[in-house]
């Protein structure tokens, strides 16, 4: 019997905003102040399966920016995105969705930060670009120290 080969499908189905929300916490003080911002940005991803061949992937942002050690403003956001993708291995598979999924959606969020900071009134913030693939690699690597760690920290028994 013939093997079947299955040939490999991508693609963006669809890219939307999921959340977000904008505070200035210390309100029209930040405005009489010196700007000497601290940006600060996390990320997060997470991924869930719809169906046999589809995934919506969320990249979470948040930016914190501090002036004079007290928040001038917070945006926190979910860029998602809907994803045909067949054809796989799970290596492959854990790629695309750890991190060139990311790739795609990071732009975005990219330019809804920069809009949300000019229309708070602060000046422009465009994020510098992120390197998802350095990003999973160590996500990775901090996952097998961690399996590692844990079983040397339980041995199992042998009798």
């Amino acid at each position: 019997m013939a093997e079947e080969k299955v040939t490999p499908q991508f693609a963006l189905q669809r890219v939307y905003l999921k959340d977000a929300s904008l505070e200035t916490p210390e309100g029209a003080n930040v405005f009489t102040q010196g700007w000497k911002p601290d940006v600060k940005l996390d990320l997060n991803t997470k991924t869930a399966q719809l169906d046999d061949t589809h995934y919506e992937v969320v990249l979470t942002i948040t930016v914190t920016i501090k002036n004079n050690e007290k928040t001038a403003l917070l945006i926190e956001l979910q860029q998602a995105g809907v994803f045909l993708i067949s054809g796989l291995d799970a290596q492959q598979m854990g790629h695309t969705l750890g991190a060139f999924c990311p790739s795609i959606l990071f732009p975005y969020a990219r330019e809804t930060v920069d809009s949300f900071t000019t229309r708070a009134s602060f000046p422009p913030l465009m994020l510098a670009p992120v390197n998802f693939d350095a990003l999973y690699a160590q996500q990775l690597q901090q996952r097998a120290q961690q399996q590692a760690a844990d079983q040397q920290a339980s041995p199992e028994e042998t009798h």
